[in-house]
């Protein structure tokens, strides 16, 4: 779990191909191993994920046996999040990433004398949970009146566009976004909007499914996403397309080093990463100084 920090002169000149400029020319982009072009992709993204939100955190449980919430764990105490911050959590819905931000700002709030009331602190504290599906929010706002927070005043839900967010600059001291970014038509536009909403000192952090380098582990890792993966979805919840999808994506997502650079294009600085599990998921951060 090595961290490898990035800057901006290797990146710049290791992985031209990423600058935002080369990406914005794009017609086509990929849905999995598929081309198709810019403008479908959103509608076909988010059909898979309509489909798959009733069942979303049962498949994360089973697909990764259950390391899914150790991964969002050690993404939350990298954040380090604390009592009044503003915070953004992008493609977010179900809340399993704000939750667990909310916890950890209560925890702190519990341990600390503090001189001014619980409710105040309570009011400054604002975490936006943004989602471009409203399947998925609808799940997030159940889980939350189920863990008791349905009235919670810092959980904010917003319906909103990763590569458009309806934010003002400089107005969020942290930025998260967990298994999503691979999903999206842009990234490089993601990773823009997400260095513009930012104040200066702010901290991005992606957590998202990456690649392993190691060659036995390799094969093993590509026989269970692509053998035993989708037929877990087509006998759990009858939807193998979707979960074939969502394999596919993971390969066609940036290497560790590549995604990093885009990083650091951006406009972020201080940009590492930390592997997880030999690489089946990792941890990207910079900071907007």
């Amino acid at each position: 779990m090595a961290l490898r920090l990035v800057t901006r002169r290797i990146g710049s000149k290791l992985f031209p191909m990423f600058s935002s400029a080369n990406h914005l020319h794009s017609h086509a982009t990929s849905f999995g191993f598929k081309e198709v072009p810019e403008e479908e992709k959103s509608r076909l993204v988010g059909n898979v994920f309509s489909n798959v939100a009733s069942n979303y955190d049962l498949m994360n449980d089973l697909m990764s046996a259950g390391l899914h919430r150790l991964w969002k764990d050690r993404l939350v105490s990298e954040l380090n999040p604390f009592p009044g911050m503003k915070h953004l959590d992008v493609a977010g819905g179900t809340g399993d990433v704000a939750f667990r931000i909310l916890e950890r700002i209560n925890d702190v709030k519990r341990r600390a004398m503090q001189d001014v009331r619980e409710d105040d602190l309570q009011e400054q504290t604002q975490i936006y949970v943004c989602d471009i599906n409203s399947h998925m929010l609808n799940v997030g706002k159940m889980r939350a009146i189920e863990r008791g927070l349905g009235e919670e005043s810092s959980l904010i839900w917003v319906e909103g566009d990763a590569e458009a967010l309806r934010f003002q600059d400089n107005s969020m001291d942290g930025y998260t976004i967990a298994f999503g970014i691979r999903n999206v038509t842009h990234i490089e536009k993601v990773l823009d909007e997400a260095y513009r909403v930012l104040r200066r000192g702010g901290r991005f952090l992606c957590l998202e499914l990456s690649h392993v380098e190691a060659p036995v582990f390799k094969e093993l890792y590509d026989y269970y996403s692509f053998s035993v993966i989708p037929a877990v979805g087509e006998l759990v919840v009858g939807d193998r397309e979707s979960y074939q999808y969502l394999v596919e994506s993971i390969r066609r997502f940036p290497s560790q080093e590549k995604f990093a650079s885009m990083i650091v294009e951006a406009g972020f600085e201080k940009v590492e990463y930390e592997n997880l599990v030999g690489g089946v998921v990792a941890i990207h951060s910079g900071l907007k100084l």
